[in-house]
């Protein structure tokens, strides 16, 4: 496992201003994540995890302690500077997808780079091999519905790896997923990880998920209370084989 730290949270507090009552999402979070690891961040309705996953994300910023990104510190960002690291270094798959259903596959996956500025003929080539990666090559000119749910996910995952991230964020990535296809979708972000090197950090409320991640992090009242390393940890690639019908996905 390589070295450089990729995030690293420190007194992490985020306490919501509601007039009389105050809501303390988070009450003091350290943690630290490797580049190259594929962590799982699991936790109730209410732990924290949201909260947490937006300021990993840069989406929020914390009340208190210091969060930094490949050793930058962005907890005292402004919101531009915030949407410029965003742009630069991270990448978001969510639960809905988030796909625009007038806009063909292709386009869906070129738009992080046109807030980045590529030129038209890199964003093109870039599109197409992050389809490549995640096994969607002939559906650039397709539209998402005429896609699978899964499908329409892995589109998501494409997009997110355009701008070369140094970190992948995934918010319950197979929450809208069934069993089989859940499986291919982590083992897509299984082979990103360990193929591409990218860190990636899953939230999920599924146990099996978590199984397929490197690392498990529990949250409950705004604490981690455990953070240790999946001990079985295990390979999409074999689960699949499992199921009568051959994944879609070549892992």
């Amino acid at each position: 496992m390589p070295d450089k730290t990729t995030i690293e949270l420190k007194g992490i507090k985020k306490i919501y201003d509601m007039g009389e009552n105050k809501v303390f999402a988070l009450r003091g979070i350290d943690l630290t994540i490797k580049q190259g690891e594929m962590v799982a961040i699991m936790g109730s309705s209410g732990s924290g995890k949201s909260t947490l996953l937006n300021i990993l994300g840069c989406l929020d910023k914390p009340t208190e302690g210091t969060y930094c990104i490949d050793g930058e510190n962005v907890s005292e960002l402004d919101k531009s500077q915030l949407a410029d690291i965003r742009k630069r270094k991270l990448g978001f798959v969510f639960q809905g997808f988030n796909l625009l259903g007038r806009m063909t596959v292709g386009a869906n996956v070129q738009l992080p780079m046109i807030y980045a500025g590529v030129d038209k003929k890199e964003m093109a080539a870039r599109a197409k091999d992050a389809l490549r990666w995640v096994g969607l090559s002939k559906y650039f000119n397709h539209y998402p519905n005429q896609m699978s749910g899964g499908q329409q996910q892995r589109v998501a995952i494409a997009r997110s790896l355009v701008n070369n991230p140094s970190l992948i964020l995934a918010d319950e990535p197979t929450g809208a997923l069934d069993s089989k296809t859940s499986i291919e979708i982590i083992g897509v972000m299984q082979r990103l990880n360990q193929e591409k090197g990218i860190t990636v950090v899953v939230v999920t409320h599924d146990q099996e998920i978590s199984l397929y991640c490197r690392r498990l992090v529990m949250i409950k009242d705004g604490h981690i209370i455990n953070d240790a390393p999946v001990l079985s940890q295990r390979n999409a690639a074999a689960d699949l084989a499992a199921f009568p019908v051959e994944a879609e996905v070549g892992l």
